[in-house]
């Protein structure tokens, strides 16, 4: 990509904070399977072992929140609830059979990729209160048996349906050609930003073109 050519999409600070969430999250979620299904087992060795694992496992898990309590703060006013969100939802078979229309006027973040980003959030925020309740030695003396139990159902569920939209998240960042681009340099080109996210290109193409 020409650096003439390029617009800045996501900075180094977000793209750092995405990446070690990255890192921390495998490592999470294969230990968490090695537990939920006994045929994988060998999956809690890539931290070290059972009895590592089970310590590394919750301090992962805070790091990842840390991580993207921070993302939350630096992307959150981009991924508030517009009037033309409806639109976005209503035209979602042109959006799947990548047909862009100028109608939809996209920001920096569609409709889709904010629901992805709460959906995000409000996980990690379940997984982080019912990982304390079920939290040994630290936090699970607080509870009785029966809010360990509901808790380490609730966590179960909740790591499993997250790392369903993470995959999700993931098939569509190279379904979309170039969008990885955004979390790798943290630049995208100009053409992708108008035809992406034209009410985004128009706010910070004028930026970079006035003198």
């Amino acid at each position: 990509m020409k650096l003439h050519d390029a617009l800045l999409r996501t900075p180094y600070a977000v793209r750092m904070s995405h990446w070690l969430m990255v890192i921390c999250f495998f490592f999470v979620s294969m230990s968490g399977l090695s537990w939920f299904f006994p045929s994988l087992n060998g999956l809690n060795s890539l931290l070290g072992g059972p009895q590592l694992a089970r310590i590394l496992h919750p301090f992962m898990g805070v790091a990842i929140f840390l991580l993207l309590t921070f993302m939350f703060i630096r992307l959150v006013r981009y991924n508030l609830p517009e009037a033309g969100d409806g639109k976005w939802f209503a035209n979602l078979g042109l959006v799947l059979r990548g047909e862009h229309s100028d109608k939809l006027d996209t920001g920096k973040y569609n409709a889709g990729q904010k629901l992805l980003f709460w959906g995000i959030m409000g996980l990690i925020s379940l997984l982080l209160i019912s990982g304390m309740v079920i939290w040994r030695p630290y936090f699970a003396p607080l509870f009785s048996i029966p809010t360990i139990r509901v808790g380490l159902f609730i966590h179960a569920l909740a790591g499993v349906l997250l790392m369903l939209l993470i995959i999700g998240h993931i098939y569509l960042a190279f379904w979309v050609k170039g969008s990885v681009d955004s979390m790798s340099s943290g630049y995208v080109s100009r053409k992708w930003a108008r035809t992406h996210h034209p009410r985004w290109f128009r706010q910070v193409a004028g930026k970079k073109d006035a003198p």
